[in-house]
């Protein structure tokens, strides 16, 4: 049997910003969510799903000549809310950020490397925690806690990083396979 890669490319945050989403996280004990460990907090470019070692170097390879094409650039996030907004009720608590020019032409250029297709506009944005959807229905929609919290988190992007999520029981573990300078 051929070995199968979970892999997505991310980018990873700086510890002292891992560790400052860790702090909100605590702010809303009651909530009945899953959150997601500091450690692996991130920010998810693209997701590939299950690959083959044959197919993870042609990945690699394509994502060093999208790395080298795009240069390091700032990321500002400025929220924490439920999200997708476009979803409810709420899937997930996430920490969003503003979209610049950079950051646009990184994804895109990546998408279209790899082709793949994201029906949906992308912007910036961190998974803090995955909403147990049973016991959220439990909660009556007016004793929901509100999570809206304005933040200003900022860091240089320098770099990409092709991940392998591997599923165990206590949640997913992710690897860095390799990270890859920006120009």
């Amino acid at each position: 049997m051929r070995q199968r890669h979970r892999i997505f490319i991310a980018i990873n945050l700086p510890e002292e910003v891992k560790k400052k989403l860790a702090e909100y996280q605590r702010k809303w004990p009651e909530l009945p969510v899953r959150w997601t460990s500091p450690k692996n907090i991130h920010i998810t470019l693209v997701f590939l799903g299950y690959l083959s070692n044959e197919e993870l170097v042609e990945i690699c390879k394509v994502a060093k000549e999208v790395a080298s094409k795009n240069t390091s650039f700032d990321i500002n996030l400025t929220k924490i809310c439920y999200g997708p907004q476009d979803k409810k009720p709420p899937r997930m608590v996430w920490a969003i950020g503003e979209k610049s020019d950079e950051f646009t032409a990184l994804k895109k250029e990546l998408d279209k490397s790899l082709a793949v297709s994201e029906n949906r506009e992308f912007s910036p944005h961190i998974t803090l925690g995955r909403i147990r959807q049973w016991e959220w229905q439990r909660i009556e929609p007016e004793d929901r806690p509100e999570v809206e919290e304005d933040i200003n988190l900022n860091f240089l992007v320098e770099s990409v990083e092709i991940m392998e999520s591997v599923l165990k029981r206590g949640g997913a573990e992710y690897n860095i396979i390799e990270s890859i300078n920006l120009a």
